[in-house]
């Protein structure tokens, strides 16, 4: 495989937002340059929405371009409309001016096989990635931009585009891949090369650990922002598992369900405490975790910093709490080993019902609240009881493509 890259200037450098396959890389001269949209056009339909690394935040492509909105307080802080059709995949650097874009959606004059770097403060593309095959995904960090394709990811420095490492995977038609985001830690991880495995790639520690996740193909999986757990779902989507990245051993199962779903989102809140998880059921699920309870920062810091010099132990000790009996279990759970397997399981903690009709993806806010993206361009905010849970409380409910939220 032959590839070129090139990076002008250095100019893969974030600044502040204000609101089989053989590729290449290069700068924008063969970028189709944006057209400003006339704003008396027909209404915009949604191609895509996705979260931005701390969930602050999330980006919607649209058939004529893409938004991105602040979560809290809810604002759509940013459009681009353009006369060259949208984009399928927008994703984020956290809030930089720095965005990657696939193109996709109706009428889109945008391949999606080739990502493009966008500078929203310099208002151009800097550099774009070709590729033979559909890209199923991109996925940024500071120091990475990964794009995944149904079978290889490839990984590239951010500073200048040179390609780090390859990646087989098993077939891959989501797209699944996840970043660490923590300054003290470097984790990738992706589909392995067998059904229902997953690779954790530690940068830091130059080692790749294997995790025999489930049976079935990975249908959704999410890392913590150190990258030292690892929650997992499968296309049967019933239970939902969740991993030690250091040495694959799973600390924790919990069940969304009987029934067989597809699973939209999985979320894990920043201080590891819940989980959350969306599907085509049209219920929000809310779980407590007892993996581990980060309480002060330092703490996690010191994990994370044992974790780059090799030192972490490959113990669970510090990633598992005592049983907190939070979620619910079934009243036969005591014949464990005798009934099924689901009437032991850990039930959600807390539950938001949405429409069964469209996809929706879960984040975590502040202060015990879930948002909640969907499809059909509605955006909730809503709370949870984080001592006694059941239903949570609806705070917020927008139409967040509604011409009456643009920036002012």
């Amino acid at each position: 495989m032959s590839s070129t890259a090139s990076s002008p200037q250095r100019v893969l450098q974030p600044g502040g937002y204000n609101g089989n396959d053989s590729r290449s890389s290069s700068t924008s001269s063969s970028f189709l340059r944006p057209e400003l949209e006339s704003t008396e056009t027909e209404e915009a339909e949604l191609v895509s929405v996705s979260w931005n690394q701390d969930s602050s935040c999330f980006a919607a492509g649209t058939s004529h371009g893409f938004r991105i909105y602040n979560c809290e307080p809810f604002k759509e802080t940013f459009r681009r409309d353009l006369k060259n059709g949208g984009f399928k995949i927008v994703e984020m650097l956290f809030r930089s001016n720095i965005l990657a874009l696939v193109g996709g959606g109706p009428n889109s004059q945008y391949p999606s096989t080739k990502v493009l770097i966008w500078d929203d403060h310099q208002s151009r593309c800097i550099s774009e990635f070709s590729f033979r095959s559909e890209i199923r995904a991109v996925k940024l960090s500071r120091d990475w931009i990964v794009v995944v394709l149904e079978h290889k990811i490839y990984v590239y420095s951010f500073v200048d585009l040179r390609l780090l490492l390859q990646i087989e995977t098993y077939a891959n038609p989501r797209g699944l891949c996840c970043l660490s985001h923590d300054s003290d830690t470097s984790v990738l991880a992706c589909p392995g090369l067998l059904r229902g495995e997953i690779r954790v790639e530690h940068f830091g520690l130059n080692m790749v650990q294997t995790i025999n996740a489930h049976d079935a193909s990975i249908a959704c999986m999410t890392l913590t922002l150190d990258g030292l757990l690892l929650a997992t779902a499968s296309t049967k989507g019933t239970l939902i598992r969740i991993f030690n990245t250091m040495d694959g051993t799973r600390l924790q199962e919990v069940r969304r369900g009987v029934d067989r779903a597809d699973i939209y989102s999985i979320a894990l809140s920043p201080n590891v405490q819940w989980l959350a998880v969306s599907s085509d059921k049209g219920t929000v699920h809310i779980f407590s975790l007892r993996v581990r309870v980060v309480g002060e920062d330092s703490q996690s810091s010191e994990n994370a910093a044992l974790l780059t010099q090799g030192t972490y132990s490959n113990s669970l000790q510090g990633l598992v709490s005592p049983p907190t009996g939070t979620n619910p279990g079934s009243s036969l759970s005591f014949m464990r080993g005798v009934l099924p397997k689901y009437f032991s399981s850990e039930w959600s903690f807390a539950q938001f019902h949405v429409s069964e009709v469209t996809q929706f993806f879960a984040a975590f806010g502040s202060h015990n609240t879930v948002a909640i993206t969907g499809m059909d361009g509605s955006f909730y905010r809503c709370s949870f009881d984080p001592v006694n849970g059941g239903e949570m409380v609806q705070l917020e409910h927008i139409h967040f493509l509604k011409t009456d939220n643009r920036p002012r």
